[in-house]
């Protein structure tokens, strides 16, 4: 069998077991072409790269630094239902301490969980870091990291262009939950200031919805590009392409409602000249499709 297919075979994410198997066949990936070596490891997780080989001997250990390996990282495990769980400690030590301190000016793009985010963002620096994902972000842990000084911001506050954010809410608190998730969306645009990407979404029923019920948002973003997010009533949507962002080509929203509100009516005449791309999707079925709606959009001929 070829030295790809036994590995294929052999692999099955777990992080000690890809690290025997690696071990036993280094006589058979020294012969390799660098090529054909990038294919085989390429099958594999980034992270599982680094851990079994790095350290392994001189000529392994130069080729998994190369930006192939070392750019886009995610420390944590999913599983086949999507649930985000944390590495194991054993794993996640050797990163801390050797690992990420050696590729930290090649990392761009980190993928992390709640209960081990700021053991991975605290233990080395990132000049090149520019997208950052949160998984399962615990509210209290969220709203330590964008409410409460600024632990993120002094960090990368205009080196972040490209945020997704899961907040993790319980399913027994959503209105409460609900007020907190407003404050820390419109905290990010003040940690990071110069944001071209956010997906302040969930695909969870227990999703991080937002709403400005109680007053309207107070940020104002000039670089947001692309922004994804979940509201509560058509209202709230309305208030965030009232012109605060009026550069932004792609909108991606979701609303819980669309009905007729009590609440006072936004007058949103403001024009989105550069708006390319607006996606609107409901949980529920709405019967002021014409009236709400519609009156929102111009075409040009």
């Amino acid at each position: 069998m070829s030295v790809y297919k036994w590995l294929h075979v052999k692999v099955i994410n777990e992080y000690t077991e890809v690290k025997i198997i690696i071990k036993h066949s280094l006589a058979q990936l020294d012969d390799l072409p660098d090529e054909l070596l990038t294919i085989i490891l390429k099958n594999l997780n980034n992270v599982q790269v680094l851990y079994s080989l790095i350290g392994v001997n001189k000529w392994l250990n130069t080729f998994v630094h190369d930006s192939v390996f070392t750019s886009h990282l995610t420390l944590m495990r999913r599983s086949f239902n999507d649930s985000i769980y944390p590495l194991s400690d054993s794993i996640l030590d050797r990163f801390y301490f050797s690992i990420l301190p050696s590729i930290h000016h090649k990392i761009q793009w980190l993928n992390v969980e709640s209960l081990s985010m700021e053991r991975v963002l605290f233990c080395t620096d990132y000049p090149h870091l520019y997208k950052l994902d949160l998984f399962n972000l615990e509210l209290e842990r969220a709203k330590h990291l964008f409410t409460n000084g600024n632990v993120l911001s002094d960090l990368f506050k205009n080196q972040i262009l490209s945020l997704i954010i899961r907040i993790c809410n319980n399913k027994n608190q959503l209105t409460s939950t609900k007020d907190e998730n407003t404050i820390i969306f419109t905290n990010i645009f003040t940690v990071f200031t110069n944001l071209q990407y956010l997906n302040f979404d969930s695909s969870s029923i227990y999703s991080q919805y937002i709403s400005f019920d109680i007053s309207p948002p107070i940020f104002i973003s000039s670089t947001l590009l692309e922004q994804h997010v979940h509201v509560v009533h058509f209202n709230d949507c309305l208030y965030l392409l009232d012109g605060r962002v009026n550069q932004l080509p792609v909108f991606r929203v979701k609303s819980s409602w669309i009905r007729r509100s009590s609440r006072l009516t936004i007058n949103n005449t403001e024009s989105l000249p550069n708006m390319k791309c607006f996606s609107l999707y409901c949980d529920t079925d709405t019967l002021v499709y014409d009236e709400l709606i519609v009156p929102h959009f111009y075409i040009e001929c």
